[in-house]
């Protein structure tokens, strides 16, 4: 069975906006990004386990709001108090995450096909997110995440670099066209590169 992307029927490569005349480098970058593993993780309030020793790919779950830990595959983003978004290029992820949270104690649901996905990449990238958003981004840095509401849809923002601004935006699927309209006309100011 193949997977049908989010944005099937909007997502169109090439230039937008007040591109000409402007450097390459200066353009924003957007692009649509398929095939991730994507899994919450909750630990239930009666559960007595500590989480701090679980390890998956390497990596251990923190409890900090805000918080993402990383490694080249896998990143894992804080949700809220004991709730992790883990999102992975390692499909076969899930087999060992299912052996090492044990459902007694917490809730592991694979989000992968419930979400579309944008990133944006440019100097102006925050610029873009500002328009839609009421968070402060000027505090958002590399390896941080928030969820918040764009244009009135709930999304939740990865920010995977800061030098130069590279943002990954997660909103619900049955939202991803809407979402992915109000990205791209916040982008057409800036110019833009759909790849």
């Amino acid at each position: 069975m193949t997977s049908v992307s989010a944005l099937n029927h909007v997502y169109k490569i090439g230039l937008f906006g007040n591109h000409e005349n402007k450097n390459e480098e200066n353009l924003l970058k957007v692009l649509e990004i398929k095939n991730l593993l994507i899994v919450q993780i909750v630990q239930y309030k009666n559960s007595t386990i500590s989480f701090e020793n679980i390890d998956i790919d390497n990596l251990k779950l923190k409890n900090e709001p805000m918080s993402v830990v990383s490694n080249s595959n896998t990143r894992i983003l804080w949700n809220g108090p004991k709730n992790w978004l883990l999102i992975s290029t390692k499909k076969d992820l899930l087999k060992d995450i299912s052996k090492v949270f044990k459902e007694t104690d917490f809730a592991v649901t694979d989000l992968s096909h419930s979400r579309a996905i944008i990133e944006i990449e440019g100097p102006d990238a925050i610029e873009v997110l500002k328009k839609g958003c009421p968070f402060n981004f000027n505090i958002l840095e590399k390896n941080k995440s928030i969820n918040s509401t764009y244009n009135g849809i709930a999304f939740t923002v990865d920010m995977l670099d800061d030098n130069p601004n590279k943002i990954r935006l997660f909103a619900l699927r049955s939202f991803g066209e809407s979402f992915y309209h109000s990205i791209t006309d916040a982008s057409l100011e800036f110019g833009y590169r759909a790849l």
